[in-house]
């Protein structure tokens, strides 16, 4: 690593030709992919932006110049060269960096992003802002990787255009968010109008014709026309010009030399402009160019052979398995994903019925709204998404499915605590809000069998919306004897005891082993937590203390909804909800995120044997 060893800030880049940057990107890549393998990660779309972040900061001066990368996943590179490199081994690791941009971690990382299609809405309020104050620098948002499919985006570049001549769009394409759409008459126009030479004789030629009296405007200005209208035809199937932008591309990602005169000529313009990139996602790794969907999250995976650390089945791959058995047996049954097809377990439904799979693109609003339609004319679409992206369309849960009586199945992948993706991703707000919805039937399963029970009984005995929230990865061990007969609740231990231990999902395998530990409590597990069964009281009237312990939210949580069902009914014991309080997750290991908000067993049992009756 002789290059790499050297690089501690951008200005190291600064230092280097291009041979030297060439060389610099090969031993990124190994870094990067020896990390990962280890920690996990997005891997596939950061190999893909090596030379590209490379370049940047080749040319630009991060942070005067800010850099906003698009949900933050293809930020690797940019924390290497910006400081963290001695530190990358501890990435999604917790105490350690993050797998996405965080402005607390470095002045480098400008926005805090997780999710899809924000940066080029932050960069123009950046780069307003910086117009306003008279500040100097750019301002680089670089979307790709899907993030053009989401509406924001677009949102965001109607709303940009010429008055923001600090805005640069960089548009990485590598065929997951646009396909190509200019052809080699593009290609070649790029490659001039991007060169320095070109750009030399360009500016001389302009301030030779300011100086000739009377008509050098005019003719400056004719030239200009005629330049603006040969654009046009050529990027005719573009819309980046109409929208006011002055487009470059599509250049080669991998080329260092293309790329850094590209940024250069952009970084001179005095209005806004947008470079389109053609990059190969999971570059410089084979396993990963050849399935870059299966290397875009992946955990920990032996880099010779590409293979993940094998973990059994998950609650994904059940969720696929028995929609693809309902699918076989029923034509209404549609399913939805918002380019989620292999994390939420989907890819077999893909294969095996592909007029009613719907990859809908990185657009949950978009994909709510369109399940809402497919409902309405008579199909049962069933919309698998993580809870953390869920959260986008609150609005279209509320007015197009729920509103309307449509029965639109969710079923709702990563919820609660998911470890190392961190803030941006912990699935414990969808409680909160489907709390509020109504006529909205909410179930929660702890084990797989009852992921499979609950998808029926919300395919052909609910007759509208229903939202089954699971959690990622396997179940733990089911109670000796335990069947899930459909029932709203379930009760575990002796109900003569003093304290009630409450809880739901993935909790209550917690609170059951701390259950067999104590000789003073009880067990009621919500399968069916909205609505919640009132009849649950009755198991309630002679507990003196009731504990509810919630791997959510704690403001607007099932927990909060189940102390108001007490209230209301009479039940005088003494209430305490254990869950997240008013905070964001930070990163690390699943079970360590249990322990540090007192849901695992030990803190259950000590709980539990503060009661002293």
């Amino acid at each position: 690593m002789s290059y790499l060893e050297n690089i501690n800030s951008p200005k190291d880049v600064k230092k280097l030709n291009i041979e030297e940057l060439e060389a610099l990107c090969g031993e990124i890549r190994e870094f990067m992919i020896d990390t990962v393998s280890k920690n996990g990660g997005h891997l596939a779309s950061n190999l893909g932006t090596v030379e590209l972040t490379v370049a940047l900061h080749k040319v630009f001066n991060s942070p005067t110049d800010q850099l906003v990368f698009d949900v933050g996943h293809q930020c690797y590179t940019h924390k290497i060269i910006t400081g963290r490199r001695e530190v990358f081994s501890t990435l999604r690791r917790e105490g350690g960096i993050s797998g996405f941009t965080r402005p607390v971690e470095s002045k480098h990382d400008i926005f805090s992003s997780g999710h899809s299609s924000t940066s080029i809405s932050a960069a123009i309020g950046l780069a307003k802002a910086k117009s306003l104050k008279g500040e100097k620098g750019k301002v680089v948002a670089v979307i790709g990787d899907g993030a053009l499919t989401g509406g924001l985006a677009y949102e965001a570049l109607n709303n940009s255009g010429n008055e923001n001549s600090n805005l640069i769009v960089i548009l990485n394409d590598n065929n997951m968010s646009i396909g190509k759409n200019v052809g080699t008459v593009a290609k070649n126009l790029t490659t001039i109008r991007t060169s320095p030479k070109y750009n030399t004789f360009k500016n001389k030629v302009t301030r030779g014709l300011a100086k000739i009296p009377k008509v050098g405007q005019q003719l400056i200005r004719s030239i200009t026309a005629i330049n603006q209208r040969i654009r046009k035809r050529v990027y005719k199937s573009t819309l980046f010009e109409d929208l006011g932008f002055r487009y470059y591309g599509p250049i080669d990602g991998h080329d260092l030399d293309a790329l850094i005169d590209a940024f250069r000529v952009a970084k001179a313009h005095n209005h806004s402009v947008l470079i389109h990139v053609n990059t190969t996602k999971g570059k410089g790794y084979d396993y990963a160019e050849r399935n870059p969907s299966k290397f875009h999250g992946i955990g920990e995976f032996n880099i010779d052979t590409g293979e993940p650390i094998p973990s059994g089945d998950t609650f994904s791959s059940v969720f696929g398995d028995s929609l693809l058995c309902f699918a076989e047996k029923d034509t209404r049954i549609c399913a939805v994903t918002a380019a989620m097809a292999s994390g939420t377990g989907l890819s077999k439904f893909a294969e095996e019925f592909p007029r009613r799979f719907f990859d809908v693109g990185i657009a949950e609003q978009h994909a709510v709204t369109f399940s809402s339609g497919l409902a309405r004319n008579g199909m049962i679409p069933v919309f698998a998404v993580y809870s953390t992206f869920l959260q986008r369309s609150y609005d279209q849960l509320i007015h197009d499915v729920a509103m309307q009586g449509l029965k639109v199945i969710f079923c709702i992948d990563r919820a609660g605590f998911v470890g190392a993706d961190g803030e941006s991703h912990q699935g414990l707000f969808d409680t909160a809000y489907l709390m509020s919805i109504p006529e909205l039937t909410v179930f929660a399963p702890t084990y797989f069998d009852e992921l499979s029970s609950m998808m029926y009984q919300a395919i052909y005995k609910e007759k509208k919306a229903v939202a089954i929230r699971y959690p990622r990865g396997s179940e733990g061990e089911k109670p000796e004897g335990y069947s899930y007969e459909k029932e709203a609740y379930s009760v575990f231990g002796d109900e003569d005891r003093d304290v009630c231990i409450v809880s739901y999902g993935r909790e209550f395998n917690n609170c059951y082993a701390a259950m067999k530990e104590c000789d003073n409590a009880y067990v009621i597990k919500l399968n069916r937590i909205k609505p919640i069964d009132e009849s649950v009281v009755e198991h309630l009237k002679g507990a003196k203390r009731i504990l509810f312990f919630e791997e959510g939210i704690k403001t607007g949580g099932v927990g909060e909804v189940f102390a108001s069902l007490l209230e209301e009914n009479g039940v005088n014991a003494s209430f305490e909800h254990i869950a997240v309080n008013d905070e964001f997750v930070k990163q690390a290991s699943v079970d360590k995120q249990i322990e540090m908000y007192s849901l695992d067993k030990d803190s259950v049992i000590k709980r539990v044997n503060t009661f002293n009756g």
